[in-house]
């Protein structure tokens, strides 16, 4: 039997893994794009669906932030795409919407899931072939899934430590420059005061 710490993590991790999932209306005409971060070597999953319309078409692309195709399907109604992403990259996903001659200007709703890592594979499949109990196979996916949240929260660490090292450096760079920089003013004031000093000795203004 769970306990109830067990089963307070198990709802917490069943709420993480949501992911991304949006519903909208795209309006005649219209192209309109979701961004969204794909880290390094995680795989993607996306469930798309639009609505019905005898009158429309609907296109969809997604491509990363050099402009490189990673899927393309015209005149959808609903489908599903994958890849992984050699470098962190930041997806744009985009739906267009034409309508054909004579038709009327109706929206067309536009529905779109994705998700990575742990929550894009098909534990069902797994279940199936590795004869997992339903229990098993949740488990399974939530042990996937709290390895991925651990591996996140190293990343933020490792970049947080990173900025904070890069903060201190600059920090100490600053500071030096900033005693330099005292350092020369107060050498050239007193330097422009023996100029004059000498000065105005060589025209006899000063004893």
């Amino acid at each position: 039997m769970f306990s109830t710490f067990a089963w307070s993590a198990l709802v917490v991790l069943s709420l993480l893994q949501s992911g991304l999932a949006v519903r909208f209306h795209l309006k005649p005409g219209e192209k309109r794009c979701l961004q969204h971060d794909s880290p390094k070597g995680v795989i993607t999953n996306g469930i798309y669906e639009v609505g019905e319309s005898s009158s429309h078409i609907t296109n969809i692309s997604v491509r990363d932030s050099k402009q490189h195709l990673l899927y393309k399907r015209d005149s959808i109604d609903k489908g599903t795409y994958a890849f992984t992403t050699e470098d962190y990259e930041v997806v744009a996903v985009c739906f267009e919407t034409k309508m054909q001659a004579n038709a009327p200007p109706v929206d067309r709703e536009v529905f779109l899931d994705v998700k990575q890592g742990a929550e894009a594979k098909n534990y069902d499949l797994l279940a199936k072939a590795e004869k997992l109990k339903p229990m098993e196979a949740e488990l399974k996916r939530l042990e996937a899934l709290t390895d991925e949240i651990v591996r996140d929260f190293n990343a933020m660490h490792t970049k947080s430590t990173n900025m904070r090292a890069t903060n201190e450096s600059t920090h100490t760079r600053v500071l030096y420059f900033s005693v330099l920089s005292m350092i020369i003013l107060v050498g050239f004031a007193c330097w422009q005061v023996l100029y004059l000093r000498r000065y105005f000795k060589s025209k006899k203004l000063i004893e």
